[in-house]
């Protein structure tokens, strides 16, 4: 019911995708022309992003860039902030919250803290300045979330794309997930496909690339998610197998949780979905209706539920390449940063 739904609705909002792809390209036009200011930075900036809403693995690909370059130098990672409830410029400091930052900075800071420097505006280039004039300034910043934020151009640009969900097969909002025009990616330094099956073919990866390619000249490389052996819980961690060896709850507030689903019902766990939106506050009524739960989270929903609920527990992913070859051509792209 609800596809055939789809199916009759998305027609007739065509005339509002290609009223907002105009209004996307006149704003592009601005800053291409330079009506708009674009700023540069002499630090290097490491823009990790989409062309859609949501769902592409960026959290990952930040964590997977701050683990590579926390080894070489002073890392900065400056983020929007999404949905947090203070205001403006804030730097990460001890005693910061998952309200002060949102739910991914403050996943990042819960996790490096003692590595990066972290902060949330709205305004990136308020925010660069900000971070330059610390007492010790990062050496590379790390943007997430920002290849719509025109008014900062990055060194390198990491455009990501989900394998289920590749831009070349979407459409404008809100006829589609797109929010920005498909030929911004031509800005792309690397094109990421992200969230791929591990056992992805040859021929499968051939012809992905041969139809991003269509759209861009940056190198393609593929990536996929790994799982956690162990579940984390406040004060424990416990082998994911045993864990899942009873039914739980899983609860999850993030933009595509269908690769988790799949993973867990792959291992035959027994378990009841709980899903709501991306980043979404949780009220007091639903806080409650979990309370008795035994639940599984993600690690961005455990850092806004932890404080409310103690049978709770996430399940950690990561970022892996899928081959050394995709690797080292993301690698390649950092070569003269």
């Amino acid at each position: 019911m609800i596809r055939h739904l789809s199916f009759v609705i998305r027609p007739l909002l065509f005339p509002f995708a290609v009223l907002y792809g105009l209004i996307v390209r006149l704003r592009h036009w601005c800053y291409n022309v330079g009506i708009f200011k674009v700023h540069t930075f002499a630090v290097p900036t490491i823009c990790v992003g989409n062309v859609a809403v949501g769902g592409t693995g960026k959290s990952p690909m930040v964590e997977y860039l701050i683990r590579q370059w926390i080894i070489k130098c002073r890392v900065g990672v400056l983020s929007r902030g999404y949905k947090r409830k203070s205001k403006g410029f804030v730097l990460a400091a001890g005693n910061s919250t998952v309200y002060d930052l949102g739910d991914e900075p403050f996943q990042f800071w819960k996790k490096f803290k003692d590595n990066i420097i972290l902060a949330v505006c709205g305004n990136r280039v308020e925010g660069i300045e900000q971070m330059l004039a610390l007492p010790e300034p990062p050496e590379v910043i790390i943007l997430d979330d920002a290849f719509q934020h025109r008014p900062v151009k990055a060194k390198i640009n990491i455009v990501l794309t989900a394998y289920a969900q590749l831009f070349t097969d979407d459409w404008l909002l809100p006829m589609g997930r797109l929010r920005d025009v498909v030929s911004r990616v031509q800005q792309a330094d690397i094109v990421v496909v992200t969230k791929c099956p591990p056992t992805l073919s040859v021929a499968e990866r051939t012809a992905i690339t041969q139809k991003l390619q269509q759209h861009t000249i940056a190198p393609i490389a593929f990536a996929t998610i790994v799982y956690n052996q162990q579940v984390y819980g406040k004060e424990k961690l416990i082998p994911l197998e045993m864990f899942i060896q009873e039914p739980f709850t899983l609860v999850t507030g993030i933009a595509n949780p269908k690769p988790l689903l799949s993973f867990l019902i792959d291992k035959d766990a027994t378990f009841e979905h709980l899903n709501y939106p991306d980043h979404h506050h949780f009220t007091n009524k639903e806080l409650e209706q979990l309370q008795s739960k035994r639940i599984l989270t993600t690690e961005k929903d455990y850092v806004r539920l932890q404080p409310h609920l103690q049978n709770l527990y996430y399940l950690p992913i990561a970022m892996q390449f899928l081959t050394p070859a995709d690797e080292h051509i993301f690698g390649t792209v950092f070569e003269n940063l």
